[in-house]
């Protein structure tokens, strides 16, 4: 038997060499059939070793497909991940291979081996670029709108969601961000670190060093790999350095910020970690992706590009067919030609597009057939590559046989993140692409990225770049001698857009990943589609997950050559963000746990949780309790309790979470009277007075209590969740509006705690903790402030209440926060008191028919509309968005407004956001529901709506939709309880 230098159980992969830990087998399953790889593979490298070559359907018309690329560039290998880390659309090439690892391939069923929807390629001439805009009018498009919906689209969107603590989200801040970990990449941060400078490092690959771990350059004498392994050791020992590997760059915004994920940090329980890095000045090593060639059948398994054969021999140890074929039109595919030649890969033939005489020193030392001035015409196989037509440039073909194809129609510079960063780019003749022109922010590409393809050129242009960026940044590079790189032969190609030869009907794909072929786009340009932002739209050439990496260069090429115009005068499309897919997880980061943004907590946070509290995360992130669970009963039975508790005898709640602010100084009255619609400065020290803020535009922003303390000095209370954005805006009014205004504003919130004893017997348990003011109704009127002593501790007691009760705000210093809490409980045992949580205060302002941000508050709604007009005050001579108030409702047209609503259905709740519709109608709204609560004492369901004209429909019958069901109500006032007022200011 004959020695072969592959292994048994993987056929493709040679028993020796790659980058992969041997030591470590790694079993996983694809399409429900077990394999086996290695330690360092990933998905699509341990598939091609298992002689996996067919792997995907294609999109439209479902033609087998199978690994392209070996990176981000991936057209048409993608698959839907499953178990516990389920995802879909991810590129197998991007993929790496873990333990357990299932995934299965996307658009085909049942398999890609048969796929009933192949039957597409049959119909492919009713299915051209723009089919569902003519083909299937007549006699009506909604018969087939349905079905063409249902085959749109890849892999399913998983069920499970992955658990938060997947997920957490960090901050960087520095001096030099560098995207790209090769050796322009690497050369940046090196240079930089030794300077002094705060450095970051981003590089999409797991291991450092780029196009070097795939290549055989030299520098200083010894293989590329040692230099990056000295270099990624001496950043790591850098304390100034934070170097992320398995991490994309995918989003430039203004000022610097990079938006970047990394996948699989050190840490266990983090799956991705999403950074959003701000750097002074930011280097762009990205390096370039291969292009395609556009030749008949050019999808087909087996067909791939040059560099990535490169990097699956080299660094997985894969050579992915047994008789390879090269087909190029420029220099670079010889390198993988010496690789393949070394390893004793039989080469059937390069056939290179360019003319004999600019084939330069590349081809020295090859002992392979080289066919310059030809082109390959077609390839030839169903679902696997059995060979290529070749053809001559007078015309004459010749069959080669081959299952592997590598193909590399020339280098697209990685602009994507430079156009991100709204920088200009221009179309380079030698290279035959575009690259980056003029910058917009404080940017600099370098290496290939910038179009330079020599590595030594490359080299020494990053080392003068970053130099440059260092001393903007204030800092001087220290000395620093350049690696030396061995001689390599320059880069030159000659532009091949399209093969000769070609019929029509041939399918050559321009955008692999979207079955956009030459005809499409000829097709498109017939139709008067001339630019190539029309194009992209008509034909979704780079419309897909990989947004035309790998194509979208070909198609600024073939509308060139059609139109008889240069590629730089047909321009680009725009390159939008994210680079590559992105998890929601990674933008949100982490939502629980006190990791990356802790929870706020009061002094009474702990007590609620141990007494069976369930906690809420209320606004700006404070814990405090939903309600206090009763033992054997429901959710609703304990809200109900909680309610009985405070309408018939006594509540408390912790309300420290409220925003609060001590406004002071010479303005600080105009300031207020500026910032609400009624009027504050009247106002007597020692009461309060509640009042609406709107937004510029007349939208509600905020409401609360403001109480004046003295003259010219105001204590506001605003609600929890839009404490921050009131600051804000208080902020904006004063350093930009008003800048000679003499007003201060101090953020009080966490030093004033506050328990609010609620309830008809509140007095009784004020007078029972001992206090030294006088708290009679008319000593201690609604809305009033007093300084006093309670329980023997300083606080300061406030008349507000958002139950409709009576209520009394004792409000102490952090320090004595819990010990007031503790004998407010005592106190109020013989009451019968009882702890109240956020889900009950709701039920009690609904009754009340108080407004509540984020409910009846919607971003639509003035005062006016919520029965409120009085306190649009017509004394004043300004109020923020007042003006724009009356402006808006000048126009007469009818308005939502606010109401109440008592289901007929008697007890079963309406979802809140529930549409109101005329005649039950599923297409038209004229209102909905903002709040349903079972009232405890109306016995009944009661809700809060936003009707068009509802103050003139009471008494009417509406009808609200609830997904297929309707429920009639009855339109009420919005107020279910003591209308009047008197309990609360009893």
């Amino acid at each position: 038997m004959t020695q072969t230098p592959f292994g048994n159980q993987t056929p493709f992969r040679h028993q020796s060499g790659g980058q992969i830990n041997r030591d470590k087998p790694v079993e996983f399953e694809f399409n429900g059939k077990a394999y086996s790889g290695f330690d360092g593979d990933t998905l699509a490298s341990a598939l091609l070793a298992n002689g996996v070559f067919l792997t995907a359907r294609s999109f439209k018309y479902h033609r087998p497909r199978g690994v392209m690329g070996a990176g981000v560039e991936e057209p048409s290998c993608l698959v839907e991940l499953l178990g516990e880390n389920a995802a879909g659309n991810h590129a197998a090439t991007t993929v790496r291979l873990r333990h357990g690892l299932q995934a299965k391939s996307v658009n085909c069923w049942p398999s890609p081996n048969f796929d009933l929807l192949g039957i597409n390629q049959l119909f492919a001439r009713f299915l051209p670029a723009g089919f569902y805009y003519k083909t299937f009018m007549w006699p009506n498009w909604h018969l087939f709108e349905p079905s063409i919906r249902r085959a749109a689209g890849l892999a399913a969107a998983p069920d499970d969601r992955i658990p938060d603590q997947h997920y957490e989200t960090r901050y960087w801040h520095g001096d030099l961000l560098v995207v790209g970990g090769g050796a322009c990449g690497l050369l940046a941060a090196l240079i930089a670190s030794r300077s002094g400078a705060r450095v970051m490092i981003v590089d999409d690959r797991p291991h450092p060093g780029g196009h070097l771990r795939t290549s055989q350059t030299r520098i200083d004498t010894k293989p590329a790999m040692e230099w990056v392994t000295a270099v990624s050791a001496e950043l790591d020992a850098n304390q100034n350095v934070t170097r992320l590997q398995d991490a994309t760059a995918w989003g430039y915004r203004e000022d610097n910020l990079l938006l970047v994920t990394e996948r699989n940090p050190a840490q266990e329980h983090v799956f991705q970690r999403g950074w959003k890095a701000r750097a002074k000045r930011v280097v762009l090593a990205t390096g370039a992706i291969e292009r395609n060639l556009v030749f008949a059948n050019n999808d087909r398994p087996g067909i791939m590009l040059a560099s990535a054969v490169q990097r699956y021999v080299t660094e997985f140890a894969v050579v992915p067919g047994r008789r390879v074929v090269i087909f190029t039109n420029n220099s670079s595919a010889y390198a993988l030609a010496h690789i393949l030649q070394s390893r004793g890969t039989d080469v059937a033939g390069i056939i290179d597009s360019r003319q004999p005489d600019a084939i330069g020193t590349e081809k020295d030392g090859l002992d392979i057939p080289l066919y310059a001035a030809h082109q390959i015409l077609a390839a030839h196989g169903g679902k696997h590559l059995r060979g290529v037509s070749v053809r001559a440039a007078d015309g004459t073909t010749k069959r080669l046989d081959c299952d592997l194809l590598a193909v590399s129609g020339g280098w697209n510079p990685a602009v994507h993140l430079f156009s991100q960063s709204r920088g200009s780019l221009v179309y380079n003749d030698d290279l035959a692409s575009f690259v980056p022109d003029k910058p917009l922010q404080k940017v600099v590409c370098v290496g290939a990225a910038a179009g330079t393809m020599n590595m030594a050129s490359a080299v020494a242009e990053t080392a003068v770049a970053t130099a440059a960026s260092l001393d903007e940044c204030g800092f001087t590079s220290a000395p620093f001698t350049l690696p030396e790189l061995a001689p390599a032969p320059d880069y030159n190609l000659h532009p091949l857009w399209q093969v000769d030869g070609l019929k029509p009907g041939d399918k050559a794909f321009v955008d692999i990943q979207n079955d956009v072929t030459l005809d499409d786009i000829g097709l498109a340009m017939r139709e008067g589609f001339d630019t190539v932002e029309h194009v992209k739209r008509y034909t979704t050439a780079g419309m897909g997950i990989d947004q035309g990496k790998t194509g979208n260069v070909n198609v600024i090429g073939i509308m060139a050559q059609a139109s008889n115009k240069q590629p730089g005068e047909i321009g680009t499309t725009t390159f939008r963000s994210p680079f590559t897919p992105v998890d929601f997880g990674a933008i949100a980061g982490q939502r629980t746990g006190a990791v990356v943004l802790p929870f706020r907590h009061t002094p009474i946070t702990q007590w609620n949780k141990d007494h069976g509290a369930v906690i809420y995360e209320a606004g700006a992130r404070w814990q405090r309790p939903g309600y206090f669970p009763i033992d054997g009963g429901t959710m609703q039975d304990a809200i109900n309790a909680e309610a009985e508790a405070v309408r018939s005898g006594v509540g408390v709640y912790d309300g420290s979470p409220l925003g609060k602010f001590d406004v002071s100084g010479r303005d600080a009255a105009a300031f207020i009277d500026l910032l609400y619609t009624n009027d504050f400065s009247n106002l007597e020290i020692g009461m309060g007075r509640y009042g609406i803020m709107l937004s510029e535009d007349g939208m509600i922003l905020d409401d609360g209590v403001t109480f004046k303390l003295a003259e010219n000095h105001y204590l506001m209370s605003t609600s929890t969740g839009f404490a921050d954005l009131v600051f804000r805006h208080m902020e904006y009014l004063l350093q930009v509006e008003y800048p000679d205004w003499q007003v201060w504003i101090t953020p009080v919130t966490s030093q004033w705690c506050n328990a609010t004893i609620c309830g008809p017997k509140a007095r009784d348990v004020l007078a029972a903790l001992g206090t030294n003011v006088d708290i009679s109704t008319e000593a201690f009127p609604f809305m009033a402030m007093r300084d006093a002593v309670v329980a023997d501790m300083p606080a300061c007691i406030c008349r507000v209440s958002f139950t409709g009760e009576v209520s009394f705000e004792v409000n102490v210093w952090p320090r004595h926060a819990e010990a007031m809490w503790l004998r407010i409980m005592e106190a109020g045992a013989p009451f019968g008191i009882v702890p109240v949580g956020s889900e009950t205060s709701h039920v009690l302002r609904v009754e009340k028919g108080f407004l509540s941000l984020g409910h009846e508050v919607d971003g639509t709604a003035d005062p006016y509309d919520l029965g409120m007009g009085w306190i649009m005050s017509r004394t004043k001579t300004h109020a923020i968005g007042r003006r724009s108030v009356d402006i808006r409702r000048s126009s007469g047209n009818p308005r939502r407004e606010l109401v109440g609503l008592v289901p007929e259905s008697g007890g079963e709740l309406v979802p809140e956001g529930a549409p109101i519709t005329p005649n039950g109608d599923r297409v038209a709204s004229e209102g909905f529901v903002s709040a349903c609560v079972w009232s405890v004492v109306n016995k009944q369901v009661i809700a809060l709506g936003l009707l068009t004209n509802g103050r003139a429909r009471i008494g009417e019958t509406v009808i609200i939709r609830d997904r297929d069901r309707t429920i009639k109500a009855v339109v009420t006032k919005p107020c279910f309880y003591d209308p009047k007022g008197h309990k609360l200011r009893g």
